[in-house]
C-alpha cells in the first residue's frame, strides 16, 4: 500500500510538468496563427491585470491572422497597449471594432533561433522530472528506513520509478520533436 501510494504521489508532478510543458511550447511562435500565442498576455483592465481571454473573444481568421473581439469596446485601447508592450513582435491593426494582429512568417535565423530555446526549455522539463523521481526515491529510502516497506519493495519501487520517468522523457522529447517540425516548417 505505502509502495503504491509513493509511486502514485510521484507521478501526479511528472503529469503538471508535462501539462506546463505543452503549455509553454504552445506559447512559442511558430510562423502560424494561433490564440495560444496571446493567451497568456495580461491586460491592464479597471486597475487590474487580467487575462485577455477574460476580456475578448480570441480567434483565428486565417493561418496568419489572430483577430480579437473585446466584450467592452472601451477595453479596446487597454488590450492594444498591452499586446504593443508584449514581447510577441505582433503589431495590432485596431479597425475600433477589433483587433487583427498579423503573425509574419519567420525567417530562417529566427527559426534557429526558436530551436535553441524550445531545446534549452525542454532540458529544464527533462531535469524537472528527474528532480521529481529523486524525491520519490528519497521517499521510498525513508519508508524503508522507517520499516514502512523492506528493501525488495524500496528496489521494485526505484525500478517502477526508472519506467515511468522514462515513459514521461519520452513524451517530452516526442512534444520537443513535433514543436521543432512545426517551427522549421515554412
Amino acid at each position: 500500500m505505502v509502495l503504491s501510494q509513493i509511486i502514485a504521489n510521484g507521478e501526479e508532478p511528472m503529469k503538471k510538468t508535462l501539462e506546463k510543458m505543452k503549455n509553454d511550447l504552445s506559447a512559442i511562435r511558430t510562423g502560424r496563427a494561433s490564440v495560444a500565442l496571446i493567451d497568456g498576455l495580461r491586460v491592464d483592465s479597471y486597475g487590474s491585470l487580467l487575462p485577455i481571454k477574460q476580456l475578448a473573444n480570441l480567434s483565428v481568421s486565417d493561418a496568419r491572422t489572430i483577430e480579437v473581439r473585446p466584450w467592452d469596446i472601451s477595453q479596446l485601447q487597454s488590450i492594444e497597449k498591452a499586446i504593443q508592450k508584449s514581447d510577441l513582435g505582433l503589431t495590432p491593426v485596431n479597425d475600433g471594432k477589433i483587433i487583427r494582429l498579423s503573425v509574419p512568417q519567420l525567417n530562417e535565423e529566427r527559426r534557429k533561433e526558436l530551436i535553441k530555446v524550445v531545446n534549452k526549455m525542454t532540458e529544464d522539463f527533462r531535469v524537472s522530472i528527474r528532480n521529481e523521481r529523486r524525491v520519490m526515491v528519497e521517499a521510498l529510502k525513508k519508508a524503508e528506513k522507517d520499516k514502512k516497506i523492506t528493501e525488495d519493495d524500496r528496489k521494485k519501487g526505484e525500478g517502477e520509478l526508472q519506467k515511468i520517468t522514462d515513459i514521461y522523457v519520452k513524451k517530452i522529447d516526442e512534444m520537443l520533436k513535433a514543436k521543432e517540425k512545426d517551427i522549421m516548417e515554412v
